[in-house]
């Protein structure tokens, strides 16, 4: 993927901390405390992630995705956006739903199964997780629609991997956004596998960008890892989408450090030294870390400090997320039919009459 892609991406910042040519004139426009906000976020969403995979090693939480290693990608992006924006995202953007405003401990109750976990506060304008792939591209792109319709200046974004690619609802919601020149934003972080197949055996194109020219917009290879980057591209887009000028497919190419989730092996199809490339030469916090440090933005012991309020932020959510009530069973049957069929409503009724609890806890 890497010997495809080098020629051709956006890059801000080399994985060695060092400022490109056109990084260098981006970061003397960035405000300081955004640049600490890269950071902060970045160290926040890495830690929050280790968190709920040990917790469901516990048992605690049920099948988590974790992120690690795509931190630019979400915290780059999602800080360009407004609370006026509209987020549809997939079952990995934990970092852009703390960012636009889910509070840390729903975050984790919708890993624990429960309903909660999909209700975003008043005001923000953040969809349940998609789970299906591709399926939250059409439903992005019809917001988008909405909004030009009734003349509003939001943006409408929708988050998903390269394996959503493969699929009929990204290629319909790409053709309907161009057709319509709809403002709306496509950002796909390709991390190389939709869980075990690479990205070259699912297109036979070099990248993900170059499909939308078949479409009629804009299309753009980042350095995924690169969180200025990703925000100057994802600004640039926004903008467009704001004045009229259509959507623009953004290719974010990262890679998770870890299993596409905690039921995979990511080690049997993934080459051994091409995740060491990855997770030793192109972590995306370490390089943004040192290039703060010779900056002078930052030092390694405010970065500490900072890291342990993370962590005792984490653990405050995880605490209140534990001690809500238990669940109410019936939950199973909500929010899937306007009206039960009839053998789902006996299996309701049956478990509502259970006394006493349930079989096995008697």
């Amino acid at each position: 993927m890497l010997d495809q892609l080098e020629k051709e991406i956006v890059q801000y910042l080399t994985p060695e901390g060092k400022l490109t040519s056109v990084g260098e004139l981006a970061w003397g426009e960035i405000p300081t405390d955004l640049k600490k906000q890269f950071f902060q976020w970045m160290t926040q969403i890495r830690i929050f992630d280790r968190k709920m995979i040990l917790l469901q090693r516990q048992g605690r939480i049920g099948t988590y995705a974790p992120l690690e290693g795509q931190e630019a990608a979400q915290v780059g992006s999602a800080l360009a956006l407004s609370q006026d924006d509209w987020v549809f995202p997939s079952y990995r953007e934990h970092g852009v739903a703390l960012i636009m405003g889910m509070p840390m401990q729903q975050v984790i109750l919708y890993w624990a199964g429960r309903v909660e976990g999909c209700r975003p506060p008043k005001g923000v304008r953040l969809m349940p997780p998609a789970v299906p792939i591709a399926t939250q591209i059409p439903h992005a792109v019809g917001a988008a629609w909405a909004a030009k319709l009734r003349r509003e200046s939001y943006v409408s974004v929708a988050y998903f991997g390269d394996g959503a690619t493969s699929e009929g609802d990204f290629h319909e919601g790409c053709n309907f956004a161009g057709v319509f020149r709809l403002p709306a934003i496509l950002f796909c972080q390709n991390n190389g596998y939709a869980i075990s197949v690479p990205f070259s055996r699912q297109s036979a194109s070099a990248t993900v960008a170059e499909k939308a020219s078949a479409y009629g917009f804009p299309g753009v290879c980042i350095d995924g890892n690169d969180v200025l980057a990703v925000f100057v591209t994802m600004s640039e887009a926004i903008q467009k989408a704001r004045s009229g000028q259509g959507p623009t497919l953004i290719e974010a190419v990262t890679y998770r450090k870890g299993a596409h989730t905690t039921a995979d092996d990511a080690s049997r199809y993934r080459p051994s030294d091409e995740v060491e490339e990855w997770i030793y030469r192109r972590d995306p916090l370490v390089r943004y870390s040192l290039l703060l440090q010779q900056d002078g933005c930052l030092t390694k012991a405010e970065m500490e400090e900072w890291e342990e309020e993370c962590m005792q932020k984490v653990e405050k959510a995880v605490k209140i997320a534990e001690s809500f009530p238990k669940a109410d069973a019936t939950h199973l049957f909500a929010h899937v039919f306007d009206s039960l069929p009839p053998s789902l409503e006996q299996q309701k009724e049956a478990l509502q009459h259970l006394e006493g609890g349930y079989p096995w806890e008697k």
